[in-house]
C-alpha cells in the first residue's frame, strides 16, 4: 500500500513529531512518503477550467507533480498545525490543485492529524474536521481517522507519550 504523507508545517515541531510517530507505526510492508508542501512551488487555483478536473493543471509548478502523487496513493494522511483556525496555506494550495484531477480522487482513504496550542475542544478544530468533512464527502473519501492534539512548546507532544502511542497506533491501523 503507497502511503502519502503531506505535511503542511514548515517548522520542525509538533505536527513534525506527530508524522514522525505515526510513521513509525507503519509496516514496513508499505511504501510511506512524507512531502512538505511548504517546500513546493504551488500556484494559487486561478479556476480557468482547463484541467476540466482530469487533464491536470496547467501552471508550470510543482500542482502536478503533487496531484499526481495524492492519485497514485492507496491513503493519503494530511497533518497540519492550526494557522488562523484552519489548516496552513500551504496545505490549502495543494488542496486547491486536486481540482485538476479530481476526477480521479474518488474514494480515497485518508486520514487527518491537526496540531494546535488550544485545547482540542477549541472550535479552531471544529472547522478543520469540518472541511475535510465536507472534502470527504464530496469525493467519497474514506476518513480513517481525524485526530486533534494540543501542543504549544516545540517540544509538548513530544513529552506526551499517550498522544505518542496514539499516533504509532494509528500508522498501525493501515494494515
Amino acid at each position: 500500500m503507497k502511503i502519502l504523507v503531506l505535511n503542511g508545517s514548515p517548522r520542525k515541531g509538533n505536527t513534525l513529531t506527530a508524522i514522525n510517530a505515526f510513521a513509525k507505526g507503519v509496516s514496513d510492508n508499505h511504501e510511506l512518503e512524507v512531502v512538505d508542501t511548504y517546500k513546493l512551488k504551488v500556484a494559487p487555483c486561478t479556476g480557468c477550467g482547463a484541467c476540466q478536473c482530469y487533464k491536470g493543471c496547467v501552471a508550470k509548478d510543482d500542482s502536478n507533480m503533487i496531484v499526481d502523487k495524492i492519485v497514485e496513493a492507496d491513503v493519503v494522511v494530511f497533518a497540519t498545525p492550526v494557522y488562523w483556525w484552519g489548516i496552513t496555506a500551504q496545505m490549502k494550495l495543494v488542496i486547491d490543485k486536486c481540482y485538476c484531477k479530481g476526477a480521479y480522487l474518488k474514494n480515497k482513504k485518508v486520514g487527518i492529524i491537526v496540531v494546535g496550542g488550544a485545547n482540542t475542544n477549541d472550535k479552531q478544530y471544529e472547522l478543520i474536521k469540518g472541511q475535510f468533512d465536507c472534502i470527504s464527502g464530496y469525493l467519497s473519501w474514506d476518513l480513517l481517522f481525524y485526530n486533534a492534539y494540543s501542543a504549544t512548546k516545540t517540544d509538548d507532544l513530544a513529552n506526551c507519550q499517550s498522544a505518542i502511542k496514539e499516533l504509532e497506533s494509528l500508522g498501525a491501523i493501515l494494515d
